[in-house]
């Protein structure tokens, strides 16, 4: 392998708290490759992908100026597991090509620190076994509804509905080389996530001594 660093994938399921987790990492000093800001990349004015979108899925999924309208593409694929997949058919190559750039600026740059895909269907997607480590980000039922619902301004039952329709995270949890609980505050988070960055470098370190 001629990277020098350690590519660690980072996930969990919606309202787990996986974004406040990643800025956590940055914040120690990993290099963060984010799959939403990809999607959001490759579905810009110009890109292949948003014309392809616009072909299959018509020309109401395009706001006046051209851009793509998330909550009408949303509404369109939601619930609809044939038409999901054929939209991740047209942007997950993109996606795909933009973190293998990524992946080879770093490499180019000799960078040799701990690296986080985070994405949130890295498991469904099969994707997490690409990864030389995995981090699930992962918090109790409950905890996740009420996150939800004070996110999204929605009741109960629409926050239930969402997180039913994800794969458990208690199942992407047995998956997991090391599992953050975000159930309590944010200085019992950042306590895991320092204890599992420094675990990460002793694996960076066991790997270049092998």
């Amino acid at each position: 392998m001629s990277r020098k660093f350690l590519l660690v994938g980072l996930t969990g399921s919606i309202a787990t708290g996986k974004s406040t987790v990643s800025e956590m990492f940055r914040g120690l000093g990993g290099v963060i490759l984010d799959a939403d800001l990809l999607a959001r990349e490759v579905v810009e004015p110009g890109e292949p992908a948003l014309a392809q979108i616009a072909a299959e899925f018509g020309d109401g999924v395009l706001k006046a100026d051209g851009t793509l309208d998330r909550k009408k593409l949303g509404a369109v694929v939601f619930g609809n597991a044939e038409r999901r997949k054929r939209l991740e058919q047209l942007t997950h190559p993109a996606i795909r090509d933009r973190f293998m750039r990524r992946l080879s600026e770093l490499e180019a740059h000799s960078f040799d620190g701990i690296v986080l895909w985070d994405a949130p269907v890295m498991i469904e997607s099969g994707g997490y076994r690409d990864m030389d480590k995995l981090v699930v980000v992962a918090t109790d039922e409950g905890t996740q509804s009420s996150r939800l619902c004070a996110r999204d301004g929605i009741e109960a039952a629409e926050a239930e509905r969402k997180i039913r329709s994800q794969m458990p995270v208690s199942e992407k949890a047995k998956l997991a080389d090391y599992v953050i609980d975000n159930a309590g505050d944010r200085a019992a988070t950042e306590a895991q996530v320092r204890d599992v960055h420094a675990a990460l470098l002793r694996d960076l370190a066991a790997r270049r001594a092998s």
